[in-house]
């Protein structure tokens, strides 16, 4: 799963220039912010495109569950009071920090920013070594826990599953050998074991590494349904008219939000030759494309734009439904390696 655009605090705002928001010009096309309309980013990072909405009117309830992030995004809280308010919170939680009338908007940049990769300390890299630790919120079970303490079973499962590793199994049975005289305890460390396993070929785009660390990471901060959760959350928050904008960069994430606005439009699959099946009521109507992807121009200028898809909806007068996670078809990671003291 690839980084987010995690983006935004320019000089201006008192930051350093660091990174660029994916598909921005898209997103606030989507999104319509303005003046009088409340717009809750989801995914603060480095403000990218709280920035952009604040500077078209909107009013911008931002929340991020790094504190890290919200400790550096004080310094655009202090330039845009009283339009920003910045919120520690995962955003599965979103509509908990909705207005009673409802939101106008809501955007999601789903993924680890570009800040956190870059800051060797956080453990999301193996380009750069640091602890082995990939966690969001700072708090919870670390990457080291479940590469030290998890079946191998599971193991293979999440790296199969949430990094689509072909060598999952003879990378996990390789990490319990290891794991047996010495614990993992840094990025390189796990690096250089699944290179020793699955050496880089000349044909290969990306490190052997990628795959598992982006599935350690996925599974440490239960990515995956925080997604779903949040999808459910933005249907509870928005008022009708108000729009749902979604960022992924990764085929489960994207499969995730493709499966809810088609659940939420109302579309049913099936043969025609089969009985009828009632139709469920249009919850989101889709906003332009289906999806739609960075050009050509982007992509060249930022490479994390690369894998990045938008799908947008804009949510009608229907009440809203029950939140029922059997509409993504996923695996219960939650359940697999029990990692108790």
């Amino acid at each position: 799963m690839a980084a987010n655009s995690g983006s935004g605090i320019t000089e201006a705002d008192g930051g350093p220039v660091r990174h660029i928001p994916v598909l921005l010009k898209e997103v606030i096309e989507a999104l319509e912010p303005q003046s009088g309309r409340i717009i809750l980013d989801g995914t603060f990072g480095a403000g990218g495109y709280t920035s952009a909405l604040l500077a078209a009117g909107a009013d911008v309830i931002a929340l991020d569950r790094d504190p890290m992030a919200i400790a550096a995004g004080q310094v655009l809280v202090e330039k845009h009071k009283p339009h920003l308010r910045l919120i520690h919170s995962q955003f599965s939680r979103l509509a908990d920090h909705a207005p009673e009338g409802g939101l106008d908007g809501v955007v999601l940049d789903i993924g680890v920013s570009s800040m956190q990769i870059d800051e060797a300390d956080r453990g999301f890299s193996f380009q750069r070594n640091g602890p082995l630790d990939m966690r969001m919120s700072k708090d919870g079970v670390s990457a080291a826990d479940v590469v030290n303490r998890a079946k191998v079973s599971d193991l293979t499962r999440i790296f199969g599953f949430l990094g689509e590793e072909k060598q999952s199994g003879r990378i996990a049975r390789a990490i319990e050998k290891r794991r047996l005289t010495e614990p993992f305890t840094t990025t390189r460390e796990l690096a250089n074991l699944i290179e020793t396993v699955n050496p880089r070929k000349a044909k290969d785009k990306i490190h052997p590494a990628t795959r598992v660390f982006q599935a350690l990471r996925v599974f440490v901060n239960n990515e995956l349904g925080e997604l779903a959760e949040a999808l459910f959350a933005a249907e509870r928050a928005l008022k009708p008219g108000g729009r749902l904008v979604v960022v992924t960069f990764h085929s489960l994430e994207d499969r995730i939000v493709k499966q809810f606005f088609a659940d939420r439009s109302g579309k049913v699959s099936g043969s025609r030759h089969l009985p009828m099946v009632e139709a469920k009521p249009v919850i989101f109507e889709t906003i332009g494309k289906q999806m739609v992807s960075a050009s050509e121009e982007e992509a060249e200028i930022n490479p994390r734009a690369r894998s990045a898809k938008l799908r947008a909806g804009l949510r009608t007068e229907a009440a809203s439904r029950t939140a029922d996670m059997s509409i993504f078809d996923l695996p219960d990671l939650a359940s697999l390696a029990k990692m108790g003291a």
